[in-house]
């Protein structure tokens, strides 16, 4: 299969598949570019010095939006016939963010640039949730139920081999700027990403859907019940999103202390970060061929296990180590186990919501992975304050393997759509 082949899609999807497929791999690139920009943001506020607490607001704040706003936004997108102009106009507007904080660093007093960054970064998780919502919805659309491991994976792909190369010529970058110019070079740059990825994804054709009819309710509690019911009805959905709810709360609890444990435990440089990011980066791209074809042979069982498992070990073998060509090796590892929960979370999660619904199964799965947002940093960051950065990640790394022994005694997700 040659180059344009698997950008585009195999020879047997119709022309408007083929042409979805590459519209999708070309937004991965503009998504990839913003990505790069993403994992340099905690440790900019780290240098600029922020606190804990701040830096684990980078993370909960999404989630506390995302809990607020997930049903009503998920009944918003219920009701669009179509949610590819929202999908493409919301990634648009998150990724802009990255502009703002470069231009705040810029013009604003040193004591004001976290703060402010932070309600930049505020005023995005409404965009940044509409986001999430649409993207399951307009990717599950794209692909189909037979399709979604293959595009997924194409996808990925195209986004981590970006993301890699972007990310390793950033952290050159950034240690020959002095600071605080390099980073506000960088955060406005890689704002491109967010055009690019504009002018592709508006061009997905997928079918219109038939917006459900509002339901006429007298009552909150009526309300809440005419989400409830549909939803308590599919058992399979239930139960994957509460295994994964646990799993992603040691995802979360970690995500503020890595960056912690770089800048202030290990005292890296940004070029040693940057490596880092670049290494777990630049594996995810074979980690996704990877895990494509054992799904491929052994199904996506076997996928969902190893990935959560590896995955677990990570905040561990960071902990006790302060080597960084170590902990390059470690990065290099996760991202192995890093690209199949990418996928096959996805795939798991899309087994079991029924396609007429999808905006609001997707919006109320997305609400329990926001709490765990939620909580967890905030956990994480109070963790380390207390017993230190490394044994709060050892914390998340417990966390992480009980979510895995969840995963592994429960049943199979049955495949019902």
């Amino acid at each position: 299969m040659n180059i344009y082949q698997r950008i585009a899609g195999s020879v047997e999807l119709d022309p408007v598949q083929r042409k979805n497929y590459r519209y999708v791999q070309i937004d991965g690139i503009g998504v990839g570019l913003a990505g790069a920009a993403s994992a340099f943001l905690p440790v900019f506020l780290a240098r600029m010095s922020a606190s804990s607490f701040q830096i684990g607001l980078l993370t909960s704040m999404p989630a506390l939006t995302g809990l607020i706003l997930s049903l009503p936004l998920g009944s918003f997108l219920q009701k669009q016939r179509n949610i590819v102009p929202w999908f493409s106009a919301t990634r648009l507007g998150v990724v802009m963010c990255y502009a703002l904080t470069g231009f705040a660093s810029m013009l604003l007093p040193e004591k004001l640039v976290v703060p402010i960054v932070l309600l930049i970064w505020a005023l995005a998780t409404i965009p940044q949730n509409m986001l999430s919502i649409c993207f399951s919805v307009v990717m599950n659309a794209v692909a189909g139920s037979k399709g979604r491991f293959d595009l997924m994976t194409r996808r990925w792909t195209v986004l981590g081999f970006t993301t890699a190369v972007a990310v390793f010529f950033i952290g050159q970058r950034l240690d020959r700027i002095v600071f605080p110019i390099n980073y506000q070079q960088v955060f406005i740059a890689l704002s491109i990403g967010g055009f690019i990825s504009y002018i592709f994804s508006r061009r997905i054709q997928i079918p219109d859907s038939i917006p459900q009819p509002a339901v006429k309710v007298k009552s909150l509690r009526e309300n809440l019940r005419a989400y409830i019911d549909p939803i308590k009805t599919e058992k399979p959905f239930v139960s994957f999103v509460l295994k994964r709810f646990f799993y992603s709360s040691g995802i979360a609890l970690a995500t503020p202390l890595f960056p912690l444990y770089f800048v202030r435990e290990v005292q890296l440089p940004d070029s040693w970060i940057a490596v880092i990011n670049t290494t777990a980066t630049a594996i995810l791209i074979v980690g996704y061929l990877f895990w494509s074809h054992q799904s491929r042979r052994h199904g996506t069982r076997n996928v969902l296990l190893w990935a959560t498992f590896g995955l677990s070990l990570y905040p561990f073998m960071v902990a006790i180590t302060h080597q960084p060509t170590v902990i390059t090796l470690f990065a290099g590892l996760s991202g192995i186990f890093q690209a199949g929960l990418d996928l096959v979370f996805f795939d798991e999660l899309m087994k079991t919501v029924p396609p007429e619904k999808s905006a609001i199964f997707v919006s109320v799965g997305n609400m329990f992975q926001y709490l765990a947002q939620i909580v967890s940093p905030i956990i994480g960051t109070t963790l380390s304050e207390l017993i230190g950065i490394g044994p709060a990640l050892m914390v998340a790394a417990l966390i992480r393997m009980v979510g895995f022994v969840l995963f592994a005694v429960g049943k199979p997700t049955l495949e019902k759509y």
